[in-house]
C-alpha cells in the first residue's frame, strides 16, 4: 500500500515538473526570482527530451510499483502517462524532439515578452513593484 501510494506521488511530482518547465517561464513575471528554478528546470527538461534520456523519476515510480506487487512499464514518463493523451500514436524520435522544440519555444517567447516588457518599462522610467 505505501509503495504504491509513494508510486502515485511520484506520477503527480513528475506531471507537475513537466508542468513546470514548459510552463513555469510564465511565473517569472509575477516572481522574478523563479527564474532560477525554472532556468535549470527547463534546461534540464529540453536535455532530456533532445538527448532521449530517461528522467530518474520514472525508473523510481517503476520500482515503487514493482515493490507494491504491481507491473510496471516500459519506456518513459511521458510515453506512459502524456502520449496516450497528447498523441494516439506510438512515441517516436521525431516527436520526442518536437516536443523539446515545444519546451524551448514556449519558454523562449515567454522570455522574450517578459524581456521586451521589462524593457520598455525601464525606457519610460516606470519602477516594477
Amino acid at each position: 500500500m505505501l509503495y504504491s501510494w509513494l508510486a502515485n506521488l511520484i506520477v503527480l511530482l513528475h506531471l507537475g515538473f513537466v508542468l513546470f518547465v514548459v510552463f513555469g517561464g510564465l511565473f517569472v513575471y509575477r516572481w522574478p526570482h523563479v527564474i532560477w528554478w525554472h532556468l535549470p528546470a527547463a534546461i534540464w527538461g529540453a536535455a532530456v527530451e533532445f538527448g532521449g534520456w530517461l528522467c530518474p523519476l520514472t525508473p523510481l515510480e517503476i520500482w515503487l510499483r514493482a515493490k507494491a506487487g504491481n507491473e510496471g512499464y516500459q519506456g518513459d514518463f511521458i510515453e506512459h502517462y502524456i502520449m496516450p493523451i497528447v498523441y494516439p500514436a506510438d512515441l517516436t524520435r521525431t516527436t520526442q524532439i518536437a516536443l523539446g522544440l515545444v519546451v524551448v519555444a514556449v519558454n523562449v517567447a515567454v522570455y522574450g515578452w517578459y524581456w521586451r516588457r521589462g524593457m520598455r518599462r525601464d525606457c519610460v522610467g516606470e519602477r516594477r513593484t
